[in-house]
């Protein structure tokens, strides 16, 4: 497969849009960035089954520097809630080795688009219910933090997200202000990341993939294309979210998700 100018613009383009939402939405772009990463090789020959994989691992893998860069704008104006990343972080880490490096690898890729799929219509279905929580309803302790992490780093670790579609409507649910849910999300983007990357790594190590680049399950040509796009609008994206009631864009973005959902379902039921 040629790196060519078409390639490099469709992945510029694609990194650009993942970045700003990863930044604006708490989101760390995988549920745009699968199903078009997934079609970008589908075009150049690469078979559904190993193309749903490895674009769910190299979106997955961007999240490394979008968590970075968005998080800093977020942390520049208070909104971070560290003691939430540093008591869901641990489950975070489990769920997501356990993901990438066990389960990935088993599941064939029609499954995981099957299951891509559904996560994403949920998904969308949660942002435009947008359920208010009872003003009673707290944080869980301890125990529970690192059982909803780990919650969260499996599912993110099977579908390529950064955890936004789950942790920031959990977060929310237990009455932590929008603002600060969408940027701790950001901030946990990174350990999600990290954990499930090298569960992709370790999962693929001996995967002959016969694409020039890639290492395992990842497209390493790609990410880098799509990071260094992602992080220059990142910060826009957060900058973006303190500036507006994005409750009008989470709707519409709904609207998009639902279309992803039905392209990766029928890749599927195709598979």
């Amino acid at each position: 497969m040629n790196f060519d100018l078409t390639l490099i613009a469709e992945l510029l383009l694609l990194g650009s849009c993942t970045g700003f939402l990863a930044g604006l939405l708490g989101i760390g772009g995988g549920m745009l960035m699968v199903p078009f990463i997934t079609l970008i090789l589908d075009t150049r020959g690469i078979g559904a089954g190993l193309g749903v994989k490895m674009a769910i691992a190299t979106s997955m893998s961007t999240i490394l520097f979008t968590s970075l860069s968005s998080v800093r704008a977020h942390h520049r104006r208070g909104a971070v809630r560290w003691d939430l990343v540093r008591t869901l972080a641990p489950g975070i880490v489990i769920g997501s080795l356990v993901a990438g490096a066990g389960v990935f690898a088993l599941l064939k890729g029609q499954a995981l688009a099957l299951v891509f799929g559904l996560f994403v219509a949920f998904s969308a279905t949660q942002m435009l219910l947008d359920k208010k929580p009872k003003p009673t309803r707290q944080m869980p302790g301890a125990a529970g933090r690192v059982a909803a992490g780990s919650v969260i780093g499996f599912i993110s670790g099977l579908v390529g997200a950064g955890g936004g579609f789950i942790s920031v409507p959990f977060m929310t649910w237990c009455n932590v202000a929008i603002h600060n849910a969408v940027a701790t999300s950001a901030a946990l983007g990174f350990p999600i990341a990290l954990a499930s990357t090298v569960g992709y790594v370790i999962g693929g190590w001996s995967l002959d993939t016969g694409l020039p680049g890639a290492l395992g399950y990842l497209w390493l040509p790609a990410l880098g294309v799509i990071a260094s796009a992602s992080v220059l609008t990142a910060p826009l994206g957060a900058h973006t979210a303190h500036a507006m009631n994005v409750a009008q864009l989470k709707r519409v973005f709904a609207l998009v998700l639902y279309g992803l959902a039905a392209y990766m379902l029928n890749k599927a039921l195709r598979g």
